[in-house]
């Protein structure tokens, strides 16, 4: 039986939007804010990185499920998959640390934007047959 490789990113991801979505719920009981960000800045921050994960993660995603489903190399399905999960855990660490812009969230910025970058060049290529 083979399982699509976005199957399984895909459901990893999912299980860091949930931790991501636990930790805006955290801070706002913690702070006490029912609505917005109550100029918390840890409500800001959870906020700000679940939304930031939201705004990235389907298009990429869809992306990749999309080429997968071209019959793009394995490998090349592995390697934007994992890169997706390693941009989004580096940005996710350093949009938390306490000195802004870090490393991590440049970095993890990055790589998450080659990942929709090579997937949109690929996709073209196999779509119109170049």
């Amino acid at each position: 039986m083979h399982v699509p490789v976005t199957l399984v990113y895909g459901s990893l991801l999912g299980l860091i939007y949930v931790f991501l979505s636990l930790k805006v719920t955290r801070a706002r009981k913690a702070d006490k804010v029912e609505i917005g960000t109550g100029n918390s800045d840890a409500v800001e921050r959870a906020v700000r990185t679940h939304a930031n994960f939201i705004e990235y993660v389907p298009i990429a995603l869809i992306l990749i499920g999309l080429l997968e489903s071209a019959g793009a190399a394995d490998a090349l399905i592995r390697w934007l998959a994992g890169g997706l999960i390693v941009g989004r855990l580096l940005h996710i660490w350093g949009f938390n640390q306490p000195n802004q812009p870090h490393k991590g969230r440049i970095l993890g910025t990055l790589i998450t934007w080659l990942v929709i970058l090579v997937t949109s060049l690929d996709g073209l290529y196999l779509g119109l047959g170049l």
